[in-house]
């Protein structure tokens, strides 16, 4: 799977239900080249006219399935 299909998925924490959003960025191991985290916008960004800096750091363990059209994430 590339970046660019995984940015496009909705990142939705299953204890509440609530839609975080979708992938903007990725942190990687500098050694091993795997993902360590995958980052969220923190804020809705129609509403933000200036850079929002509240983004959501979600650890890959914390990822419960990637799917077809979502990820599923337990935070």
């Amino acid at each position: 799977m590339t970046y660019n299909e995984l940015r496009k998925k909705e990142v939705i924490n299953v204890r509440d239900c609530k839609k975080l959003g979708h992938i903007c960025d990725l942190e990687l191991d500098e050694c091993s080249g795997q993902i360590h985290k995958i980052i969220v916008p923190g804020c809705n960004k129609w509403l933000n006219l200036i850079n929002c800096e509240n983004s959501i750091a979600i650890c890959y363990k914390d990822i419960c399935q990637i799917g077809p059209e979502v990820i599923l994430v337990n935070i």
